[in-house]
């Protein structure tokens, strides 16, 4: 059975654009691979290392939306990055091999620079994220790694020092293949992508008037001055919210707009119903989950053990091979 590997980083409450983007794949991608889910912990230092206080409750919120929303601990391997020290480990020598100009060129590298000016992230960790990255992906020897298609210059850069080390040491690191999300782009309340970094995101745990209140903020279109004129729902972001949480009304939703028979104000309404009703169920199971505050931690240390004895013979044969240690 092929191995899947994906993470998240514990910088907050996971949100919509998570759902559509990928914990939907995860879910079904339990039933037929071999599956790694990890708390990116480390990674999540690459921006959010000024204040660290609460990384910790960051992750077990993350484990506790994880189960809530379907992941099995016990037909997948959940674990927290920074409970697998032989990552850290590989990073190390995998950075020993790894140009500069490769992570230069990283194009999430550009843009977060220009998106998070407000942060002082011209950090060597920002840099070599990539690397982590790599290491995270190969310790494990992960075969397969969901990504959306802005992802795949990650990916690809983690094939590319695969690829390096196995022509130095010899073939042994698995080069990660890429499965593409299904999931579309969420807008966010800002017509931006959403993102908890941009302030613009409607999270999973939110109670319905929350939603609302979000949802009447989200940008429509901007052509659509007075409630009589007709509406242009291919340049609406709720429009686009609408064709994942509304989708068996969206023909109806896009003529009454076009039609001016609705105004922005009764389609954003519709819209945070859906989005409600949608997220019923989870806060139900996350609800009953909050009462056992322990379990998080109970599953990552569980998972850390499955994860540590993969770790600790990729990394034994990593040494052997770069010379590190005298034998295997």
């Amino acid at each position: 059975m092929k191995r899947v590997l994906t993470g998240y980083r514990p910088t907050g409450r996971l949100h919509l654009g998570h759902m559509v983007g990928n914990l939907q794949n995860m879910l079904d991608l339990q039933s037929k691979y071999e599956c790694h889910f990890f708390v990116a912990d480390w990674h999540a230092l690459t921006t959010d290392y000024a204040d660290t206080t609460k990384l910790i409750d960051f992750s077990y919120e993350m484990v506790l939306d994880w189960l809530a929303f379907g992941l099995d601990p016990e037909k997948s391997v959940i674990y927290r990055q920074s409970d697998v020290p032989e990552v850290a480990e590989l990073a190390l020598y995998l950075g020993m091999l790894t140009p500069l100009a490769w992570l230069e060129r990283n194009p999430t590298y550009k843009e977060q620079l220009v998106e998070l000016k407000n942060r002082e992230i011209t950090t060597y960790g920002f840099l070599g994220y990539p690397v982590l990255q790599a290491a995270d992906i190969l310790i494990v020897h992960g075969d397969l790694v969901p990504v959306g298609e802005d992802q795949l210059p990650h990916l690809e850069l983690s094939r590319e020092i695969a690829r390096r080390f196995n022509s130095l040491y010899g073939d042994y690191l698995t080069e990660p293949q890429a499965i593409l999300s299904k999931g579309k782009r969420m807008p966010g309340t800002d017509g931006r992508k959403m993102s908890k970094s941009y302030n613009n995101a409607i999270f999973l745990t939110d109670e319905p008037d929350e939603i609302y209140r979000k949802v009447q903020k989200m940008v429509t279109d901007p052509a659509r001055v007075r409630r009589s004129d007709p509406g242009h729902p291919d340049v609406c972001s709720v429009f686009a919210v609408h064709g994942i949480f509304t989708a068996h009304e969206l023909k109806k939703v896009e003529t009454e707009c076009r039609e001016a028979v609705i105004g922005c104000t009764d389609c954003k309404k519709l819209l945070a119903a859906s989005i409600s009703e949608a997220l019923a169920d989870f806060r139900g199971r996350r609800l009953d989950l909050s009462e056992r505050p322990e379990l998080a931690e109970e599953v990552l240390q569980d998972g850390a053990g499955r994860a540590r004895r993969i770790a600790a013979e990729t990394l034994g044969e990593v040494r052997a091979r770069m010379h590190i240690c005298r034998t295997k």
